[in-house]
């Protein structure tokens, strides 16, 4: 296995290796190759696409040279537009969409604190249960992750994006954990407006949610350990850009173009506009 890292994360890497700090599995360190141009390496039989979604064209670029006519590029990113962006920039048929459900962030260069979850869903855009789609369960349940291959991706994305649009759009707004969040009416009551919202979104496209979509979304928003915020409000305390155009810019734009009202999306987009690109000054 080779990362792909750059900066002081490839330098802590090389020099100390991966540390986890998991809540779940406890601490330990792997030590895997770490270069920042894979140019040269011998082409990958599958690319784990990890990146911010505002990062994804300049990724695609730096992963070029390894992409062969069989490699895999398996999106784990939040969204449901980053597996058209590598197909259109690869050549179709490399993408695979991926569900990363986990929360987790980076601690420091080289250091990831993992909080709650680990589970990811994979499978093809069109659904098939493919060869590589099978070998890939394979080496994913051989290192012990949970995982399950699906023939509706494009589903597993949209419910994901539900999901995540309302935790991060609320956690981000009042710079506050889930649990406070789930404490407050208010802000519980607009957590759900946002969930109806991007729900609606996703009927208008043809996506097949699930008749119990809402329900289902707020279950699992009560779940969350109450001291864990979605990785996109961890980065506005930090000063770093912000997905926000692939998670509420994209549902606003989506909703302007097909006629569905997203007046709570909409609030959250505006709200965390100014901080789009990270601190300024």
């Amino acid at each position: 296995m080779t990362l792909i890292a750059r900066g002081e994360h490839l330098a802590a890497i090389r020099r100390d290796g991966v540390r986890i700090r998991s809540a779940v599995e406890g601490e330990f360190v792997v030590r895997p190759t770490a270069v920042e141009d894979p140019a040269g390496l011998p082409a990958a039989d599958l690319v784990l696409f990890c990146v911010k979604a505002f990062d994804t064209e300049a990724a695609v670029e730096r992963i070029r040279p390894i992409v062969g006519p069989e490699t895999a590029v398996l999106s784990l990113q939040n969204g449901v537009d980053n597996e058209d962006t590598i197909d259109a920039l690869l050549g179709s048929g490399h993408a695979m969409g991926g569900v990363a459900q986990v929360f987790a962030a980076i601690e420091r260069p080289g250091v990831i604190a993992h909080h709650f979850a680990g589970r990811i869903v994979f499978g093809e855009l069109d659904g098939r249960r493919s060869p590589r789609a099978e070998r890939l369960l394979a080496a994913f349940e051989r290192a012990g992750i949970d995982v399950e291959v699906s023939t509706d991706i494009r589903r597993a994305l949209w419910e994901k994006y539900i999901f995540i649009c309302a935790v991060a759009g609320m956690t981000g707004i009042t710079r506050e954990t889930i649990g406070t969040v789930r404490e407050t009416p208010e802000c519980w009551r607009m957590f759900r407006a946002i969930v109806d919202e991007v729900t609606a979104l996703a009927r208008a496209c043809g996506v097949g949610v699930v008749p119990d979509a809402v329900d289902v979304v707020l279950k699992l928003a009560r779940g969350i350990a109450a001291g864990n915020r979605a990785s996109l409000a961890q980065d506005l305390l930090q000063g770093r850009p912000l997905e926000l155009e692939a998670l509420h810019g994209h549902a606003v734009r989506l909703g302007e173009r097909l006629g569905v009202p997203t007046p709570a999306v909409f609030a959250v987009y505006a709200a965390l506009k100014p901080h789009v690109a990270g601190r300024r000054g």
